[in-house]
């Protein structure tokens, strides 16, 4: 059998016809292609505005400015997290700080939230790792009462939904209990235009705070010049970036969007293949979708014993299942501890970093070979505890 990756992208004819018609257009950026992506995430997450970008990391860069982060205020997120949802913040000479996770599913704990006393928090940034959605009614209420903006990192929620406790159902991206929702459309996520990203948001002024971000601070809104020479002009009001997409990422974009439903389907059928195969197995913990989310599985992790992670890893990628670790705690990183995380230490999420492991999880992983993971998966821990 080949070798099965992590995760990895799924392109169809109709992708490639969008791409080369797109690559024939007068256009390749800042064309009509852009607006009708953003029309289409807009649609099919429920928010006012979306605004693409050429990065989920641009993305996340782009919302924390429109939240006004700065120099003197700070970021609250998780550690366990791509080192870009933290590292947003400095771009920005904003500060950092990390709340711990719960210890069943690795989601900011709102009981953790609430023990920060750091002052200067300006933005709280829940992460909905592998695709499970935070407690988004109980930080919405923490937040609100502090005064903080919320930014979801949504980079692995595309297409997900999750309960409050009145029984009303939401979609990830719809804002209904945060400012601004950042997705990234890297190749291992639910839909990809390569590298690209997008921002949600019900604001209007936070949607025209992005769409000037994204292009150096520049605006040619005739409400907001200072003066008008001719139909040339241009003002630059912020210290914006150069973050566009381009019209043909976004014309794969949209003909991926179109079977959004049908990945994240195929997603759910093989979490629960995974959740019904491990559910009897004693050294597994799968980390299952806490019960107010109807989660979209950009990963599926399994918990094995820390003692036996290492092992288990090597022996699967040996047999050719390309497993991965999401993540390690953002403030292990070098760069991190040299700026005061030096012994920093959040116990839950110091236990699931120690013992998570990611699984094969995309679309186009066949039955053959989950059934393949199930098999090797198990076998592999046995063999471990055999020879402990």
């Amino acid at each position: 059998m080949k070798p099965i990756p992590y995760g990895k992208q799924e392109i169809v004819d109709e992708d490639i016809r969008a791409v080369v018609e797109a690559l024939r257009a007068p256009l390749l950026t800042q064309g009509p292609r852009v607006a009708e992506f953003e029309k289409g995430i807009a649609d099919a997450v429920g928010a006012g505005w979306a605004v693409a970008f050429n990065s989920g990391t641009s993305a996340l860069h782009a919302a924390y400015f429109a939240a006004g982060v700065e120099e003197g205020n700070s970021v609250l997120t998780s550690p366990i997290t791509f080192v870009a949802t933290a590292n947003s913040s400095l771009y920005l000479n904003g500060g950092v700080h990390f709340a711990d996770v719960k210890d069943d599913v690795p989601l900011l704990d709102p009981q953790s939230v609430t023990a920060i006393k750091a002052k200067g928090i300006r933005v709280l940034a829940p992460v909905h790792l592998c695709g499970h959605v935070c407690d988004m009614e109980g930080l919405s209420s923490i937040a609100r009462e502090r005064g903080w903006l919320i930014v979801e990192d949504a980079a692995h929620a595309l297409g997900a939904r999750y309960r409050t406790g009145n029984g009303d159902e939401f979609r990830v991206g719809a804002c209904a209990h945060s400012d601004l929702c950042c997705f990234s459309f890297h190749p291992v996520k639910h839909i990809t235009t390569g590298e690209g990203g997008a921002v949600t948001t019900n604001s209007e002024a936070l949607y025209e705070k992005l769409k000037r971000f994204r292009s150096h601070g520049i605006t040619r809104d005739e409400r907001l010049l200072t003066k008008n020479d001719g139909p040339w002009y241009y003002e630059q009001h912020e210290l914006g970036f150069n973050y566009r997409i381009t019209d043909f990422q976004c014309a794969l974009g949209t003909s991926q969007l179109t079977r959004l439903s049908q990945y994240v389907e195929r997603r759910r059928e093989i979490a629960r293949q995974y959740d019904q195969a491990f559910a009897s197995v004693p050294d597994i913990r799968p980390v299952l979708a806490p019960h107010v989310s109807r989660s979209s599985y950009h990963l599926y992790v399994i918990r094995v014993s820390a003692q036996k992670r290492l092992q288990l890893v090597e022996r699967l990628r040996a047999s050719g299942i390309e497993v991965n670790v999401h993540y390690i705690p953002v403030y292990h990183q070098p760069f991190y501890r040299q700026r005061g995380f030096a012994g920093y230490h959040l116990p839950n999420s110091e236990q699931y970093y120690s013992e998570a492991v990611s699984l094969p999880m995309y679309p186009s992983l066949s039955n053959e070979q989950v059934d393949f993971v199930i098999a090797e998966v198990s076998r592999q821990l046995i063999e471990i505890s055999v020879t402990a």
